[in-house]
């Protein structure tokens, strides 16, 4: 709580106080018999009040008179003006009743709903701000042999900055020198400290735990992953969900109608000669109290921005309340394989030997045939190879264009590739039922065996499959331009419904598409939402619902694209984010129901004269906090 809001709360606190004795004293002492006299009592006891109410609602008062004279008339500010003045000035009815207590009371309790308003919001956006601390102050520059603090902003790419314990990584960068554990939870919610060391790639917005780390930057600090952060929650705000939307839509013509109604109930009865002036104003003042729309303006955003606020702290990062709103109805989920299901790196997951072979030989030989080669298969066999690759024991070695490689070895012809290669230089060869690449290796023409190259599939991929189903989600498919078996192999270790192989970029779209138009035929409010993290994903992040993107290792298209960026890469925070986007909606429709409910209940009960001013407050100020109270339910994201 900052000095103003401080300043506030004492403020009301000293009027709530002030207003309990005030009320004490004319309740409990014989005003009249001190004073000699009904009116003179009447007089002071409107003075007392007056004092509370002025200490309490100055700025209200303020705020009204400002805005009628911006133009901007019908707002709450003005009902509470004119309803509380309202109530103060039926002094000047000598048939009435005096409600000066109930003038005061109104103002005090609408500060009160207001300031407890300004402490949801603020607890609801400390998540946000949680995250806005990321931001690093400066980057540690190596110049003329001392360490200089510099703008990020100013530091180049290529730019090698050092990372002290305990400071942020401010730029993109992969570690050129140094061991050290970095907490990434501020980005992705996982509390397990991230193992770095030379060669690997670290983010912006991680804080360095252990020891010094030098880092040479990739990226500007513009596009490094900590910018991309800070602009996506900066822009949540000002993408509204379609109910969130109607509700100001709702507002702009509810207040004035209202107010129009509120008038005409003080007026009209009363110039038929239905009853007295006094009595027909208190219930068009009581009216208007009531009618106040607080409590949708501010429960409804305030549902929303906790939903978005919770789900960054489980490092799931929502573009807007809209995209929120679509999350909580999806039906169908849509996966990319590679990077999404998968780890998107290739791995050795079998070295199958021919039965008077070593397997460790069959690596060996695999791995100096493939020392001089980047592709990735080939990084994967040499990374899986547990001896030292000496080139000096490789001559000759050669692609063979879509085969793969042959080489000498320690003077010996080997080959290293698929059956085609094998075919080729006839040597005969068996298949392997593992699903994945598989690496035929012979040595002067004889078939050693083969190595099986896999895709691994992500840890916690069937668990998030199990998780979506048992959030409600019907169906569920994969996408891939991989090869069918693999598909198949992997769709099975999964458990996805469905999947498509041997996909281009564009068939991808088709797909989805195609998906999206069952989804709807099932119900016209069932949305889909694609999962991915390459670039040929982005324009599929686009056309689905909702796209999700696989943020921390995601390409910056496919995080640019989607409206839902997940920081860890776990698949399995996808249900997570549907059951955060369901709670929301479920506390937002609750808390437009049970305001809309009782302020019709007690409109009516005012119009008819059955409701007095301390009803009304209920049904404004009563009805506000309880809406806001379990608004606050959104940020509890703990047992997600």
């Amino acid at each position: 709580m900052n000095k103003k809001q401080k300043r506030w709360r004492n403020r009301i606190v000293f009027a709530l106080v002030l207003f309990a004795a005030v009320y004490a004293a004319v309740e409990l002492l014989p005003l009249s018999a001190w004073l000699g006299s009904e009116h003179a009592a009447l007089w002071l006891e409107f003075a007392l009040f007056l004092v509370p109410y002025l200490i309490a609602g100055y700025d209200v008062l303020l705020k009204a008179a400002r805005n009628i004279g911006h133009g901007q008339v019908f707002d709450e500010n003005f009902l509470m003006g004119i309803a509380t003045i309202g109530a103060f000035a039926m002094i000047l009815f000598p048939d009435a009743d005096p409600h000066m207590a109930e003038g005061a009371a109104v103002m005090l309790f609408y500060q009160v709903g207001e300031l407890f308003q300004s402490y949801a919001v603020g607890k609801s956006r400390q998540s946000i701000a949680d995250m806005m601390d990321i931001a690093p102050d400066y980057a540690n520059v190596m110049r003329n042999g001392e360490l200089e603090e510099v703008d990020p902003d100013d530091v180049q790419v290529g730019d090698e900055i050092v990372v002290k314990p305990g400071e942020r990584v401010p730029i993109d960068g992969i570690v050129v020198a140094g061991i050290s554990q970095l907490d990434t939870a501020a980005l992705t919610g996982e509390s397990v400290p991230r193992h770095v060391e030379a060669g690997a790639e670290v983010i912006s917005g991680c804080i360095n735990m252990t020891g010094v780390l030098t880092v040479r930057t990739t990226k500007p600090f513009g596009e490094s992953t900590v910018s991309r952060i800070l602009e996506l929650v900066e822009n949540a705000a000002e993408k509204k969900a379609r109910t969130e939307s109607f509700i100001t839509r709702f507002a702009r013509y509810y207040t004035p109608i209202v107010t129009g109604a509120a008038l005409a109930l003080a007026v009209i009865p009363p110039l038929l000669g239905m009853g007295p002036w006094s009595d027909w104003i208190l219930r068009g003042l009581t009216f208007l109290v009531v009618s106040c729309p607080c409590a949708l303006v501010i429960s409804v955003p305030l549902s929303f921005f906790g939903g978005i606020g919770g789900a960054s702290r489980l490092g799931i990062l929502v573009k807007g309340s809209n995209y929120l709103e679509t999350l909580a109805q999806v039906e169908t989920v849509v996966f990319d394989k590679t990077g999404t299901l998968t780890n998107g790196t290739f791995s050795v997951v079998a070295v199958h030997a021919e039965a008077h072979v070593d397997p460790e030989l069959v690596l060996s030989f695999a791995a100096h045939a493939e020392a001089y080669s980047d592709h990735p298969i080939a990084l994967s066999v040499k990374e899986a190879y547990r001896g030292n690759i000496e080139q000096a024991r490789v001559r000759e070695a050669r692609e063979e264009s879509g085969h793969g490689v042959s080489a000498l070895v320690d003077e010996r012809a080997v080959l290293v590739g698929n059956d085609k290669l094998m075919r080729a230089h006839g040597v005969a060869f068996h298949d392997c039922e593992l699903a994945g690449t598989i690496l035929h290796v012979s040595l002067d023409g004889e078939y050693l065996g083969h190595i099986a190259i896999a895709d691994v599939v992500k840890d916690d991929a069937e668990a998030a499959l199990r998780a979506l189903r048992e959030t409600g989600v019907r169906t569920t498919v994969m996408l891939t331009g991989d090869r069918a078996e693999v598909a198949a192999a992997v769709a099975k270790a999964v458990g996805v419904d469905e999947f498509r192989a041997q996909l281009l970029p564009q068939d991808k779209v088709a797909e989805v598409e195609a998906l999206m138009a069952q989804t709807v035929q099932r119900s016209t409010k069932a949305k889909l939402a694609f999962v991915g993290d390459g670039i040929n994903d982005a324009p599929v992040l686009t056309r689905a619902d909702v796209g999700i993107a696989m943020g921390a290792m995601g390409s910056d298209a496919a995080i640019e694209a989607a409206d839902v960026v997940l920081m860890d890469d776990k698949p399995s925070n996808i249900a997570k984010a549907i059951r955060i986007a369901r709670k929301t909606m479920r506390i937002v429709w609750q808390n437009i129901v049970f305001a809309i409910g009782v302020k019709v209940v007690i409109l009516v009960l005012a119009a008819v004269g059955l409701a007095n001013m301390w009803l009304a407050v209920f049904g404004d100020v009563g009805v506000a906090v309880l809406a806001i109270l379990n608004a606050m339910r959104c940020m509890n994201v703990k047992n997600f």
